[in-house]
């Protein structure tokens, strides 16, 4: 018995030493301060490592790297050390007697020190954690599916099954930074209803939070990219807290959000007014190249004039050193930026011989996009370029791929259309979308235009390929039953092709499926119907009728939109008065969540329909606003400066005419000076024309005027005053020049040339010769909204409005010159 006790007794001493032992052992592994000291205490104590000991040195060893700066790790070093396989060894021995928080941790830490998905220990961890999941708390299963879609198992069953947990457990989630990421991992895996519900789980946890960190909201734009959806409640709270995190924002994070907001199609005034003020300050102490090719992309678009000349002097400077990928995106950031530096250009031609075989075929499509638009030189490298396309063209099976390496060879300098390249695009085209279709149809109309087709029956084979092209578009939209389907596919379709082939077809197809318009697509529809340029009534009816159910789910910056589709084409839908009130009303209650120069825009569109809410337009003509507007201008890309620009006169013009009681002043004639003079060409030979015959008509050249300039700065192309008895005053008597500065009229003094008296009963007219663009493209040849705009405002400076539609004048009834003098005299003289 006593010896028995004696047993006991040093059996239970020797636990608990060993016990202190190894407590000390987990204590001094997760004090090392260096690798070198893990692998020192890993190396003297391997037969004392337990589960507990493995897990805490490879997590140890994770967060030493962490801490480093990214170019300072040392990741290599760690996994070739010889002590770093021990550790894996025993890792992967022990996996099942792991806590199930320790597995998923010790598979996190080796993957981020960049250890093989195929290593034995990564499949081991992985489908130990798989058989524990449903028992994994939520950060333990937020940090496991991070770890799988690390592994690029995006559409992994077990992600399905992670989802589904989720899914169950989704109100029991009260913490952002775990929501975020399972937010990022499933999105390959759910449902549209499923989607909805994180989104408003997202919002609700946005809100309750007084502080988010900026990696959750970056977390969740990246969620909104992955499942192509711009969702601007999330964006514009995402897009806050970016705003108020500037001191967390780096080079790396600037170009991320801005590559997240290009593909979502989001902006921010606001967001790169900070991004250029960080950035331009590291411009001078920018010496790694993958660092200084983000600080490109991101700063070069909107960078003034000086910074940008020392970006492309670094840029020169650095292109030996670029990677392939880097080389792609500064071309797609000179691009942006309009600039084709020959120098720079020259420089990364050269550099991309030697990186062309690295880029897949999308790359090397975007690559010859970028070139071609920058008005590359190389013409060896374009020879190149053919030849890897070619090579590209005849191995693929994939339509898109097809059709847009089509599409980018038609782009090519003197390039000869192989008898191939029409074999492989009639292969493809009955599984293209009509965007493939479209793709294909530009490059043989362009060959076939340009007399590239040179093989025998070439010119044959050419126009069965494009019947075979109408017939398979006309089937696909013959089968589209599901309108969100069908918009999703038009948003990249334009063209002559797809305007005289498909586009009646599709705006038939539209009005079969106007039922399924709902306030979440009429964005989409209003695109397509703006883009072309047709007045559909039916169409144009339900989405007024849908915005206005629905206005309070509409995002405000969508409305600009939906107005414009109304305003521009000059259609009033049956609750005209309630249509336009639901809008204003919804827009003036969010002027606060409105970028500042979406307040000019949307401004300009409601006045464009005879609309002036007098918050709005006081709001837009404040000092502070203008100096605001003016500051943010500067950032945003020329094509939104140039229509921001456009569009602020026109309101000042409007506001000016129309609502003389908001005493807002004419400030705009600098800037339409200098936009006259910029503009200014030659008068085109059939305005000569009628010209000629007014001055026939009138009696003398001394009597009419051409290229005329009136006060508020409109440009009609014929001026002539009659009298009291319809005769013609001779403008020579009345001391005005007949020759203006190159051709055109100024009026320099506005107010006076505006107000001066004409004898009583005379009539001062404006002739304007109609073009096409003057009229949607349906056949009611209705005039559109910016010509109606301008007939009213012309009429409220004193004018009588006579109108030449180009479909009358170009008529078989107005064949002849006396017959064409005829219906002049008629429209001038008022004879019915």
């Amino acid at each position: 018995m006593f010896c028995l006790r004696q047993v006991c007794l040093f059996t239970l001493r020797h636990y608990q030493a060993r016990t202190l032992c190894s407590d000390l052992l987990l204590s001094q592994i997760s004090g090392c301060t260096h690798e070198d000291e893990v692998f020192s205490l890993v190396g003297r104590n391997k037969a004392r490592l337990s589960e507990k000991h493995v897990g805490i040195a490879l997590n140890t060893l994770w967060q030493l790297q962490k801490k480093r700066p990214l170019l300072s790790r040392t990741s290599d070093y760690v996994r070739n050390h010889s002590e770093f396989l021990t550790l894996c060894i025993l890792a992967e021995n022990k996996v099942e007697h792991m806590d199930d928080e320790v597995i998923v941790d010790t598979l996190y830490s080796i993957l981020r020190l960049k250890v093989e998905d195929h290593v034995s220990l990564a499949k081991v961890l992985v489908t130990e954690a798989w058989k524990r999941l449903e028992r994994q708390v939520l950060p333990a299963l937020s940090k496991f599916a991070l770890c799988l879609y690390k592994q690029h198992r995006h559409f992994s069953p077990i992600l399905g099954q992670v989802a589904h947990i989720v899914d169950m457990k989704l109100d029991s989630i009260q913490d952002i930074r775990i929501l975020s990421v399972l937010m990022i991992t499933i999105s390959e895996v759910i449902t549209e209803s499923f989607r909805d519900r994180l989104l408003h789980k997202a919002e609700q946890l946005l809100e309750e939070k007084d502080e988010v960190r900026f990696n959750y909201a970056r977390r969740i734009l990246q969620f909104l990219q992955n499942v192509k959806l711009k969702y601007h409640p999330l964006l514009d709270k995402c897009n806050r807290i970016f705003l108020e995190s500037a001191s967390h924002l780096d080079i790396h994070s600037i170009n991320h959000i801005f590559g997240l907001y290009e593909q979502l199609g989001f902006d921010s005034a606001e967001f790169r007014l900070i991004a250029k003020e960080l950035l331009s300050e590291a411009v001078d102490d920018c010496y790694d190249p993958e660092i200084f090719a983000k600080l490109f992309f991101s700063l070069g678009p909107m960078a003034g004039s000086k910074v940008r000349e020392r970006l492309l002097v670094t840029a020169v400077h650095m292109a030996e050193e670029f990677s392939s990928h880097q080389v792609l995106m500064i071309l797609k950031t000179m691009q942006k930026m309009k600039c084709r530096n020959s120098h720079l250009l020259k420089k990364m031609a050269s550099v991309l011989h030697k990186h062309l075989d690295s880029y897949h075929v999308l790359q090397l499509v975007k690559l010859t996009q970028y070139l071609v638009a920058l008005r590359c030189q190389d013409l060896e490298l374009f020879a190149k370029l053919k030849v890897l396309l070619l090579g590209y063209l005849k191995s693929s099976v994939i339509p898109a791929d097809t059709a847009a390496i089509i599409r980018v060879l038609a782009t090519l300098p003197s390039f000869q259309v192989e008898e191939m390249i029409i074999n492989k695009a009639a292969a493809v085209l009955p599984q293209c979308r009509l965007h493939h279709l479209n793709c294909i149809a530009t490059a043989l109309v362009k060959w076939n235009h340009h007399g590239q087709l040179h093989w025998q029956n070439s010119s044959e084979l050419c126009a069965k390929l494009l019947q075979k092209l109408n017939d398979c578009g006309f089937q696909r939209l013959q089968k589209a039953n599901n309108l969100n389907l069908l918009l999703e596919e038009l948003t990249y379709v334009n063209g002559e092709w797809f305007e005289e082939v498909l586009n009646e077809e599709t705006l038939a197809l539209c009005q079969r499926l106007i039922d399924q318009i709902t306030w979440e697509n009429v964005l989409p529809l209003s695109f397509f119907l703006i883009k072309s340029d047709h007045r559909c009534p039916a169409l144009f009816d339900r989405i007024a009728s849908v915005t206005v159910e629905n206005i309070d789910k509409i995002p405000p910056s969508e409305i600009y939109f939906i107005l414009f589709l109304f305003s521009a084409l000059n259609y009033d839908p049956p609750d005209n008065e309630e249509f336009f009130k639901s809008c204003i009303q919804h827009l003036t209650s969010n002027l606060s969540h409105l970028e500042t120069y979406h307040l000019v825009l949307l401004g300009h569109v409601l006045a464009m329909a005879g609309y002036f809410p007098p918050v709005l337009i006081m709001t837009i003509f404040k000092v502070s606003f203008l100096s605001k507007l003016d500051a943010q201008l500067k950032v945003l890309p020329d094509t939104v400066k140039q229509r921001v620009h456009s569009s602020l006169m026109k309101l000042n013009r409007a506001v000016c005419l129309e609502c003389p009681e908001f005493h807002v002043p004419w400030f705009h004639e600098p800037y339409c000076q200098r936009v006259f003079h910029n503009s200014m060409s030659r008068i085109n030979p059939q305005r000569q024309r009628i010209h000629r015959m007014l001055t026939e008509i009138l009696g003398g050249r001394h009597y009419s005027r051409i290229s005329v300039l009136t006060p508020y700065y409109y440009k009609i192309d014929f001026e002539c005053v009659l009298d009291v008895n319809k005769k013609p005053l001779s403008y020579m008597a009345q001391h005005i020049p007949l020759d203006g500065v190159g051709g055109i009229h100024f009026r320099h003094d506005i107010k006076d040339e505006g107000t001066k008296a004409l004898p009583p009963g005379a009539q001062r007219i404006a002739l304007e010769f109609l073009n096409p663009k003057a009229f949607s493209k349906d056949y009611s040849h209705h005039l559109k909204g910016e010509p109606a705009v301008k007939k009213r405002h012309l009429e409220m400076l004193g004018y009588r409005v006579v109108q030449i539609p180009h479909f009358e004048w170009n008529s078989m009834v107005l064949s002849t010159k006396g017959e064409q003098l005829e219906y002049l005299r008629q429209q001038l003289y008022g004879i019915k």
